[in-house]
Parts: structure tokens; sequence; C-alpha cells
């Protein structure tokens, strides 16, 4: 049985995430649908993760086996996706792998972008694909804090939800804010990442602007392992998946 592994990239202001929902317009429901008319059957795909609701992805991967093999390349698979799906989502690429190989579980880490519009002026080009912040923003100082979050550590406080039999450990390779203009983009990549952990981490370097949080607490928050002692979690709309590396 054929199996493919499919790049695309997605501005998610018009869906409820990657993960098909019943009551809900999802990436998946929509791409599954386009697949569906290319190979004339039912296809299910199998996504490198879940995203939220407006979430974006500059690089997303997903696969899927065929069930019934018809006379299409991988080339043709990409233009055949691209003529049926709406505008707001991509094909970048397309390649036949091995039978064995699933786009979340041979994952072995991701990278993301939050990016922030610091200024006093609202851009009405970009409102759903960045969010608004018009207090200053010191990236020297959110650069500092961001550190405190790289390495392995118990993640625990940084996920809206998380059973008490789930492991919360996650490694952070690196950490990175900068400043372009008005745009603030923060950059982190790890082995994996909780349910929220971007967007309360950035809400936390947020805290840490505002002086609601001093930088030197994040270790101690860390330690807490209680969601209540980190910020706030950041809105959906400035949060990109970026990379997914194999």
């Amino acid at each position: 049985m054929k199996n493919y592994k499919v790049k695309m990239a997605y501005d998610g202001s018009a869906y409820h995430g990657f993960q098909r929902q019943d009551n809900a317009l999802s990436v998946q429901e929509v791409v599954e649908k386009a697949l569906e008319m290319l190979f004339l059957q039912k296809i299910t795909i199998f996504g490198c993760s879940r995203t939220d609701t407006g979430v974006h992805a500059n690089e997303y991967y997903f696969s899927f086996q065929p069930d019934k093999d018809i006379n299409i390349d991988p080339r043709g698979i990409i233009f055949g996706l691209n003529s049926k799906l709406p505008d707001d989502i991509a094909i970048l690429s397309c390649e036949e792998v091995d039978e064995s190989f699933h786009a979340r579980y041979d994952c072995i880490g991701k990278e993301y972008k939050y990016l922030i519009h610091n200024s006093e002026i609202k851009d009405p080009f970009m409102r759903t694909r960045i969010y608004k912040y018009w207090y200053p923003i010191d990236e020297g100082l959110l650069d500092r804090a961001a550190k405190h979050f790289v390495g392995t550590h118990d993640f625990r406080s940084f996920c809206s939800s998380a059973d008490e039999k789930e492991n919360t450990v996650r490694t952070i390779h690196k950490f990175d804010v900068e400043r372009d203009g008005d745009k603030i983009i923060m950059t982190v990549s790890g082995d994996g990442f909780l349910y929220n952990m971007v967007r309360i981490m950035v809400g936390t370097l947020l805290f840490v602007n505002e002086g609601k949080i001093d930088e030197s607490e994040i270790p101690e928050i860390l330690e807490k392992r209680d969601r209540k002692f980190a910020g706030r979690t950041a809105c959906a709309n400035g949060l990109y998946l970026n990379k997914v590396y194999y």
C-alpha cells in the first residue's frame, strides 16, 4: 500500500484547528474532502500535530494511505489538491514514503513562531494573523526571560489541561525574542509541546514585560507545576507552526 508524506501551509483564521470536529470546520475535514475528490475514495489523513482554533501553519505535515491505488504521482497530488482546496490552504510538497511512516509518531521536534504587532496603530491587513499589543515591549528583557524555558523541565504550569498521569516533561532547544520594526518575533523549538504551552509561555513573557512577573520568577513557576502561577494564554492568531522535524 502506498504511503504519502505531504507538506502544507494554512491560514487558520477560518478553522477550528487542524483536527476534525463534529460541529465546527477544521483543516483536516477540508483536506480530506479534497483528497476524496482526487482519489475517488474516502481517505483519512494523519497530522503531525493538533493546532488550536485560529492558529496558523507555515509548515505542516500529514500522511495518508489510499485504500486503492490510482495512477497519480506526487506532483499530480500537489497540483490536484491545490486545485480543489480553498485559497487559505496550500500543498507545498508531496513524496512517497515507507509504509511505516506516520506524520505524528515519527516527528522528533517542532518550531513555533509567535508574532506581535507592537504599535499603538492597528494594522487592518494583519488583524487575524498577528497579535496586536500596544504596550511598549522590551525585547531584550523578554529574550533574557525566555532563556529560562530552555532545557528539560516539567511544564505542567504552562499547559491548559493535564491529567496527573500525563508526562508534562518537555525539552526546549531554543527560545529567542527579537524585534523587526513594529513586529516582535518569538521563536521557540523543542521536542514536543503541551496543549496551549507556547501561548502560555508567551503570555507569561508579556506579564514580565508588564511588571506583573519578574523574569527571575520563571524557574520558580516551573517548579510549582501549577497553571495558576503562570501568565495569561496569549491569543491564538499570533501563533504559527513554523517547522516540523523528522
